[in-house]
């Protein structure tokens, strides 16, 4: 999940100097209308699209796992808390040692 964000961020960073350049060459009214679709293009388009892909691909350790039932896994980073650990499939943090439930 903090890939997205940093990569929106990045986005950002170009794209404000970018609309700022184009100030000069756009008419005022015509200007917002193109800040506006160049925001939802180039920020939340994108973003959008990568959080629906990291949600197929941890589609898994998100159903099907013991991590999801422990009271020390974050859905939203489907990370181990107690030990700052992405769990896979294939693997937990803690060896189901740890597991308490929600």
């Amino acid at each position: 999940m903090g890939k997205i964000i940093f990569w929106g961020l990045i986005r950002i960073a170009f794209l404000i100097p970018v609309l700022w350049v184009a100030t000069d060459w756009l008419d005022y009214k015509f200007w917002w209308i193109v800040a506006a679709m160049s925001v939802y293009g180039v920020i939340f388009h994108p973003a959008i699209i990568q959080y629906k892909i990291f949600h197929e691909e941890n589609k898994n350790v998100l159903e099907d796992t013991i991590c999801a039932q422990c009271k020390h896994f974050d859905k939203s980073a489907v990370l181990c808390i107690k030990y700052d650990e992405h769990p896979t499939e294939n693997y937990v943090p803690c060896d189901g040692v740890d597991w308490e439930p929600l």
